[in-house]
């Protein structure tokens, strides 16, 4: 297969894989903490679930990326789609059918580590991209997220009573077929070698790449990002609710966020490619900066509309532009600890604000929430800047962002 076709196959099959894995993910962010309700002994730990399955992700991460360094990305992302995909659907679904709410959490945790392997699809796509299409190859794995923005939430909505005697069983059933769909698909995935370490290559001391500053802004950006917008995303249906807004009126701005967040990666890749990292980063935070004015404009249904959308959109700016610069800095027996710490310091950060999200909008109120997100952009403005100014000096700055 020539190689401009094989690049294509290659990030379709990884696009795919995406679909397929982020349609297990809303899944469990739309119905796990209703399950959790009706399975928990105690109504304070229905959300315990989602929250697990974070902490999945934490932990699973960076094992996720020494084991792919060893063992190659296609045997890594069947491995998680297995164990995590399949094995967590089916014990989920055994949860519920059990009524055993532990059991369920379990389950949970297991699709934690299927999203720890899952995330490095996007820099699996950079490992089978030619380097003039490896941000948009990235931008299109992310862009995957469109799709299941409408998947998502009919999967946990259609397939609820797909099993009578399972109440909410069957999107857990769906998620474990899916997985099966995605390891037929990733078995067809071609790593060529200049993706993959090889023997007797070097690797410099982590202490050295993180001494660089595209890896320190690469890292800041795509966490900080992350992290706002999860605290601000996991607050939007309390504040909502506490205003007398419906709920089919709070799925609605779910799904437009969702779109805001992955909408933007069929461009991103060539916005990337056009104006830099740099640029693209800083356009980020500006969005971001928006959906907190438009927070504090006021609450109507509109006001949320615009404020969600723009956080959406800021965090893919933010997220892509940080994900093509960290593949900048790295050589390819480097890749496995650098994208695993990367993605460590990410999940970390937004487990932490998924859990602080709750006890800041009681204490603070829904505005002053959004307002002391600023300090956090305002850091990822200074450490862009700062990069632009270090980049300067060396005259070493290309369009992609590589110092």
């Amino acid at each position: 297969m020539e190689p401009a076709r094989r690049e294509k196959r290659n990030v379709a099959i990884l696009v795919s894989s995406q679909v397929l894995f982020m349609v297990a993910s809303i899944t469990v962010m739309t119905l796990s903490g209703v399950v959790g309700q009706q399975l928990s002994p105690d109504p304070g730990l229905a959300t315990l679930p989602i929250a697990i399955m974070m902490l999945g992700t934490v932990v699973s991460t960076l094992p996720a990326s020494l084991y792919m360094k060893r063992m190659g990305r296609r045997r890594g992302f069947i491995t998680g789609a297995t164990l995590g995909g399949v094995g967590g659907g089916l014990v989920s679904f055994a949860g519920i059918a059990t009524g055993s709410f532990w059991l369920f959490c379990v389950g949970n945790l297991l699709l934690g580590l299927y999203q720890g392997f899952a995330m490095y699809y996007r820099f699996a796509a950079a490992d089978v991209a030619s380097p003039a299409f490896r941000t948009r190859a990235i931008s299109f794995v992310l862009a995957g997220g469109v799709v299941a923005a409408f998947l998502g939430p009919w999967n946990a909505s259609a397939a609820r009573n797909l099993i009578a005697g399972v109440p909410s069983g069957g999107p857990y059933l769906v998620i474990a077929l899916l997985a099966l769909l995605a390891i037929g698909l990733l078995s067809q995935l071609r790593v060529p070698a200049s993706g993959e370490a090889q023997p007797g290559d070097s690797a410099r001391p982590m202490a050295d790449i993180a001494a660089r500053p595209s890896f320190r802004v690469a890292v800041l950006a795509g966490s900080l990002g992350y992290a706002i917008m999860v605290l601000v995303m996991t607050a939007t249906p309390l504040a909502m609710r506490a205003r007398g807004f419906e709920m089919g009126q709070v799925a609605v701005i779910m799904q437009w966020h969702v779109l805001g967040m992955f909408a933007p990666s069929f461009i991103t890749g060539s916005l990337i490619a056009r104006f830099g990292v740099p640029r693209i980063l800083l356009t980020g935070t500006l969005l971001l900066t928006g959906s907190v004015l438009v927070t504090n404009l006021g609450a109507s249904l509109a006001h949320f509309w615009a404020a969600l959308v723009l956080l959406g959109v800021g965090w893919n700016f933010l997220f892509v532009g940080g994900s093509a610069l960290l593949s900048s800095v790295h050589s390819e027996v480097e890749r496995g600890k650098v994208q695993g710490i990367n993605d460590l310091t990410i999940f970390s950060l937004v487990a932490l604000g998924s859990l602080m999200s709750g006890a800041l909008l009681h204490h603070l109120g829904w505005e002053a929430l959004n307002l002391a997100m600023l300090p956090a952009i305002l850091l990822v403005v200074l450490a862009t800047l700062w990069l632009r100014l270090v980049a300067g000096r060396h005259s070493t700055f290309d369009a992609s962002g590589k110092t």
